[in-house]
């Protein structure tokens, strides 16, 4: 369950202009999701505190696990209206869509490896439909979130900005969820150009909170379990991976700050920089933080769909300059804390 706490914190981030949200209806996918959800979450608490009239559509498979999903909401009378459907086949949406909130995305990394056709044509035809949806509504902004993945491969010791690259070989079947990440941008920035359609990209890191579906396998989300259930955390690579992480709250503020303040075809990183370290810090200091275990029992990385070894120091000043700050209550998380215990 996500804290009504996370909702009043997104709400109280002046930097983000809400007024640009009077009246407006926002259509947001992957709403179930550990981002989606946040979203729906704090839009619907935000225009009831600030009364924005706001209305919020959520793209849902089903609509009965949505209402599941969405129950506890701290909000009475919630503008909150279910599309029933899928990325890849659009339902129609009558009436307006002001802005739309693109987070649907495959995220298992199995997945990856064993059905990457499945990887690259749910991420690119959803993203064709998403920005054709925004051109025949005339929206005023749409935010698809990418992935810190479209870098590659930068060399240790190196802040990655927005203008960075390296090769993504096409011939690595894992890549089928990054190169796609890449040619959905590649559309934003086409749309944007040929047809005035104001789509703005933003790079997440590793993203963690509350709400993490249960079945959730990423490495972030076992910790999280293992803190809960007092056992050992096992790590089946050595960990040597280095990346930031970012709280969801933060997450959701990055979002809306891009979406309606950033340039159209233009990308923006998100990360929480003080939180650089590997993913075997990370663990281990969540162990020593819980008094819990922490052992490596290796398996074979590829099979399992599991990146090589990278160096992700994404640099967010660029959004930063847009005016985001990480909120007041996830200050406190120090440099590789056991933040993923929180």
């Amino acid at each position: 369950m996500i804290p009504e706490s996370d909702f009043e914190s997104i709400c109280a981030a002046e930097f983000v202009p809400w007024e640009r949200l009077r009246g407006k209806t926002v259509l947001i996918t992957g709403a179930t999701g550990l981002i989606g959800s946040t979203l729906i979450g704090a839009l619907l608490y935000a225009g009831e505190k600030r009364q924005l009239g706001m209305a919020v559509l959520a793209l849902v498979r089903d609509e009965d696990r949505a209402k599941q999903r969405f129950a506890g909401l701290p909000v009475s009378a919630a503008p909150l209206r279910y599309v029933v459907g899928t990325i890849e086949k659009l339902p129609i949406i009558d009436g307006p869509v002001d802005f739309i909130i693109h987070t649907a995305a495959q995220t298992a990394s199995e997945a990856f490896v064993r059905q990457p056709a499945e990887t690259i044509s749910t991420a690119v035809l959803g993203m064709l439909n998403i920005l054709e949806l925004a051109r025949e509504k005339n929206s005023e902004g749409v935010l698809f979130t990418s992935s810190m993945e479209v870098y590659g491969h930068p060399p240790r010791g190196r802040k990655v900005t927005e203008t960075d690259g390296y090769a993504l070989s096409p011939l690595d079947v894992r890549n089928s969820y990054p190169i796609s990440k890449l040619q959905c941008e590649s559309l934003c920035c086409a749309y944007a150009a040929e047809y005035g359609v104001p789509a703005v990209i933003l790079r997440l890191t590793q993203t963690f909170g509350p709400g993490v579906n249960p079945n959730d396998r990423r490495i972030f989300a076992e910790v999280g379990r293992c803190v809960r259930e007092k056992r050992d955390i096992v790590l089946h690579t050595l960990g040597e991976t280095e990346r930031s992480y970012l709280y969801t709250a933060d997450a959701a503020t990055a979002i809306l700050t891009a979406m309606l303040k950033g340039r159209p075809g233009q990308a923006y990183n998100a990360a929480d920089e003080r939180t650089y370290c590997s993913i075997a810090d990370m663990a281990r200091n969540v162990a020593a933080a819980n008094g819990i275990g922490l052992r490596f029992e290796l398996e074979n990385e590829t099979a399992h769909g599991y990146p090589e070894s990278v160096y992700m120091n994404l640099d967010a000043s660029r959004l930063r300059w847009l005016g985001w700050q990480i909120g007041e209550t996830t200050q406190h998380y120090p440099r590789c804390s056991g933040c993923m215990a929180e």
